[in-house]
């Protein structure tokens, strides 16, 4: 059997521990990154000011770890925002996975400069500590939203159109700035356009929550499921695991054509939001969740794109990015995960 790049590195890793220094380590994305990296016996620095994150995800990731994986973690509580901060993060790492922002393209309506102060001048200030401290490699969550108004399906990296929100703004120009770093500093980055993760620890409630661990939650307490639209809205769902796939080959890739790039992170297929309903009630009815459909459509959101897809050669190509779920597989896991939070919560609550 050939084993893939990605298993190629995890055997790699396990026996030559580095240190790297996850953002937003107690958010969805990075909670998964720092369980994985843990698990591979690395050394990991962990920075969030816990504003749109929890300390639950770190508890769930030290149960996961035996001790002496754990002790192999050291938290920051700080704000990029503070940049004597990102400086204090970044002394002595080797690679930096840049995960904090403020997501959400509804939140970005409403508060442009938050989401601004955040995601270009936290960006901006972790790119100036990154370079000062000579980290051999900088990956930052880039973002599909990125691609805009346009029309081309699917999507590509070399083509992109006229963002639609403040949030989409703000991911383009985290990308202008990593490549003008790279042509004034010779700093090296790899940006990664994130179409849709979905998994354990994705928030389920909130203003601002995503539609898998919405609609799950509300299936799980046998709640009304809103569709904006007509449910013809498609997306490309990929799976956490693959997004930690793309993170750690980004970031040790020693292809010199692979840096100061930007790749999607995806799994090349959509799925629309139709399908979706269904697909989470079947995954749930396999774990024996019966529920009766509750199912009501109201007025598209103000800007969301209409369809989405991605091509992901690219990073098949330079990267070695071989998605290991593809939105069936990703469910099952993600909604066994929500049928034990679910309960868990329950039992709590009793």
């Amino acid at each position: 059997m050939i084993m893939s790049d990605y298993e190629n590195l995890k055997n790699e890793l396990q026996s030559e521990p580095r240190t790297w220094l996850v953002t937003g380590v107690a958010g969805f994305i990075g909670s998964n990154l720092l369980e994985t990296l843990l698990k591979l016996n690395q050394q990991v620095v962990g920075l969030d000011n816990f504003s749109t994150s929890f300390q639950h995800n770190l508890d769930e990731v030290k149960a996961s770890v035996p001790p002496e994986q754990w002790s192999a973690f050291r938290m920051i509580e700080g704000d990029i925002r503070d940049i004597a901060t990102c400086h204090q993060a970044c002394n002595g790492v080797d690679y930096v996975l840049h995960q904090a922002a403020l997501g959400s393209v509804p939140r970005s309506l409403e508060d442009p400069v938050t989401t601004n102060q955040n995601n270009i001048d936290g960006f901006l200030h972790m790119l100036v500590a990154a370079r000062d401290a000579e980290v051999k490699r900088f990956v930052y969550a880039a973002s599909s939203s990125t691609y805009g108004d346009h029309p081309d399906l699917p999507k590509v990296e070399e083509k992109i159109g006229s963002p639609l929100s403040p949030y989409a703004v703000t991911k383009l120009v985290n990308e202008l700035y990593a490549d003008v770093f790279n042509k004034s500093y010779g700093f090296r980055s790899i940006g990664l356009r994130y179409f849709n993760i979905f998994g354990r620890r994705q928030v389920p409630n909130g203003a601002y929550a995503a539609v898998i661990p919405k609609w799950t939650a509300a299936l799980l307490d046998d709640e009304t499921v809103f569709i904006n639209g007509d449910g013809s809205t498609s997306r490309d769902f990929c799976y956490i695991d693959n997004a930690v796939q793309a993170n750690l080959l980004a970031a040790t890739t020693d292809n010199s054509e692979a840096t100061n790039q930007v790749y999607n992170v995806a799994v090349g297929d959509r799925t629309s939001l139709n399908d979706l309903y269904r697909l989470i009630r079947e995954a749930l009815e396999g774990l024996g969740v019966y529920t009766a459909e509750k199912l009501e459509y109201r007025d598209f959101r103000a800007g969301d794109v209409l369809h989405s897809l991605a091509d992901t050669g690219k990073a098949s190509d330079l990267l070695g990015y071989q998605p290991t779920h593809r939105i069936g597989e990703g469910l099952e896991e993600a909604m066994q995960w929500y049928k034990n939070r679910h309960e868990q919560s329950g039992a709590d609550s009793d």
